[in-house]
């Protein structure tokens, strides 16, 4: 009796110790995380992924540009408060599109004197270990920080300048009885982590260890895949986990029907726990490669995908291909490999892979486009967007915000779509304006002629935990989701069960939507002069004639009728429209007695083809009137093309 006390009393003062005393949490422990891909299937219990961000509470649009909601309080001296949590954590992102020069102060463990102080700016330039790249950086309109900061008895940041605009930062809670040690910007081993990782994230498929294990099983596939059939790539019936898919020919996959079909099953389960288009899949951008993350993607020809896919005895991996609705139809030659290592799945620690396809067509009024919603247990990791406007012009669904809503309660609330995706000001030369794949996220396209763009973004260190239910979505619109779309998501999880039940994919909920109202905007016009030509904005003055060339090589081949929206001026050009060297437009003035705004003035028929795809402005020779102010051009596709 006394002895069965003793190992009942020894058992409850054990193991609580054991679950949390293992291994002392540090940014040590937080970089290995980020390259040891294997843990990605591991359940975080007793913990939660929260945000601080400068988001309008009243719903509107204010995520940023007054500063209103960018900060929690403001202290005596008028600095700003922009992060505060009490108990254990780690803070692992942090991102803004409006850095400044202003000094933050880190303040660890209740301490009254910052541990660390640092220009806002420097956090992301690179040039102060150890915030350095791959982990932050700014490469489409937003500045990011990876770099894990832990903390063991609170934390507060606060920002000196007198003004912020948009931020957010985003943390891990930690459980009471974890170890951790407290950041320390000089901890002696941390430039050879920071080395290691971005030898790690240069090359991830040379330096990923489940692909160095010897114990690795291959297998290899080279298949016929014929117009309305299926192939069986991987066909397994013992424990173990996927650790690798690399698909050959990504090129094959490219085009805007996306007809052939990726097919995963784990352990006998009817539904399958992925069915989506190969291209959604691997983060094609409306039907032409794109996205080079760390773990999913393409590059050298090749479709990749490294999340570790554990199984308890079965895992079955097909491709499908459905017959067009019109035309030829031909086979597909599928090629590639399938990575497996033995060690199956542990359901008490870790979620089986999911994928969660969800196209809208269009977006629905008043309600956010879902990402992933259900029941259960696991984590979130990943998300890809493929995102259209149904209206033509600029891309002003994308000024949505994401919410993230896990167990009931809203812990992340975002400021902007491109935002998400660690991105900014979409339409701007050389911010978020065409795709730009990172470690982990990235633009995967921006045309304002086809109103459309996309987005992708890895959470690793930041998958989101969730203990009972989820909820995962963005709206589209400024406001009231006021914006009609066309999209198309995959939500990338690991879980006890499937939360939601993806559509079978199907011709008619894979195609790509093309419109016949294309938009050009001065600000990302391709333009080549000829004279002495002058661009300021959006107004071009000829000084002595001249002529302006707009590439059109975006455009599908066609017959359009060519609209401005321009002003008249008193200084208006009187110019000529051409392409190549046959003029299709007669005499046209933008001169008047006074400044007036044109709107769909209509200029002249024009034709899009391999031969013409581009239009030139010749402006007749008059160093008075010689100025052409263009807001927008509209090419509106003649019908029955």
């Amino acid at each position: 009796m006394i002895l069965a006390f003793l190992k009942r009393t020894l058992f409850f003062i054990v193991v609580p110790f054991t679950l949390y005393a293992q291994e002392e949490i540090s940014v040590l422990t937080e970089l290995d995380e980020l390259t040891q891909f294997s843990r990605l299937p591991t359940y975080r219990d007793k913990s939660s992924v929260l945000q601080f961000s400068s988001y309008d509470r009243t719903g509107n649009n204010d995520d940023g540009f007054s500063g209103k909601y960018s900060f929690i309080r403001k202290e005596k001296d008028s600095s700003l408060v922009i992060f505060e949590a009490k108990g254990k954590g780690v803070i692992n992102r942090i991102w803004t599109p409006t850095p400044t020069d202003d000094l933050v102060d880190f303040y660890f463990d209740g301490a009254k004197k910052p541990a660390l102080s640092i220009r806002f700016s420097d956090l992301f330039s690179g040039t102060v270990a150890p915030f350095v790249a791959p982990l932050t950086g700014n490469q489409v309109g937003g500045y990011f920080c990876y770099l894990p900061i832990p903390f063991s008895n609170g934390c507060k940041i606060v920002f000196r300048g007198k003004k912020l605009e948009f931020y957010q930062i985003q943390y891990r809670t930690l459980p009471s009885a974890a170890k951790v040690r407290t950041f320390n910007a000089a901890e002696k081993a941390l430039p050879g982590a920071l080395e290691q990782l971005a030898k790690t994230w240069s090359a991830v498929r040379e330096n990923l260890p489940a692909l160095k294990d010897q114990s690795l099983q291959t297998i290899n596939f080279d298949q016929q895949l014929p117009a309305g059939g299926s192939v069986v790539l991987a066909a397994l019936d013992k424990p173990g986990r996927i650790v690798g898919i690399e698909l050959e020919q990504a090129s094959a996959y490219a085009g805007l029907n996306r007809q052939a079909d990726l097919k995963i099953s784990w352990d006998g389960d009817p539904q399958p726990a992925v069915y989506a288009p190969v291209a959604d899949f691997f983060g094609y951008a409306f039907g032409q490669t794109s996205m080079q993350s760390l773990l999913l993607g393409s590059r050298a020809n090749m479709n990749y995908c490294y999340f570790p896919m554990p199984f308890a005895g079965q895992a079955r991996v097909e491709l499908l291909s459905r017959k067009p609705d019109s035309g030829l139809s031909e086979n597909l030659r599928v090629k590639g490999r399938i990575y497996v290592l033995p060690q199956g799945l542990d359901p008490a620690k870790e979620g089986r892979f999911y994928a969660f396809r969800n196209r809208e067509q269009p977006t629905r009024p008043g309600q956010p486009h879902l990402f992933l919603e259900g029941k259960g247990k696991g984590h979130y990791a990943g998300t890809i967007l493929q995102a259209q406007g149904l209206e033509p012009g600029m891309t002003l669904f994308f000024e949505g915000d994401d919410q993230t809503t896990a167990d009931g309660k809203l812990t992340i609330h975002g400021t902007g779509s491109e935002d998400y995706f660690n991105g900014g000001w979409y339409a701007l030369l050389d911010r978020w304006d065409r795709k730009m794949s990172l470690p982990l996220h990235g633009s995967l396209d921006y045309s304002l002629p086809f109103a459309r763009t996309g987005g992708y973004r890895l959470f690793l260190t930041d998958k989101i935990p969730f203990n009972q239910s989820f909820r995962h979505t963005i709206e589209h619109g400024p406001e009231n989701n006021n914006k009609r779309g066309d999209y198309t998501s995959m939500a990338f999880y690991y879980a006890d069960k499937p939360l939601a039940t993806s559509e079978q994919p199907s011709n008619r909920t894979t195609g790509t939507y093309l419109p016949d109202t294309m938009v050009l905007y001065p600000q990302l016009m391709n333009f080549s002069f000829n004279g002495a030509m002058l661009m300021d904005g959006e107004t071009i003055t000829a000084k002595n004639g001249g002529a302006v060339r707009i590439d059109l090589q975006e455009f599908p081949s066609g017959q359009y009728k060519l609209f401005a929206d321009a002003d008249d001026l008193p200084d208006g050009a009187e110019l000529t429209v051409w392409q190549r060297q046959s003029r299709v437009s007669k005499d046209l003035s933008f001169q008047g007695a006074v400044k007036k705004a044109q709107h769909m003035r209509y200029l002249c028929d024009i034709v899009v083809d391999d031969f013409r795809n581009s239009l030139t402005f010749h402006f007749k020779r008059d160093q008075q009137k010689n100025k052409l102010h263009l807001r927008r051009l509209i090419l509106v596709k003649k019908k029955n093309q």
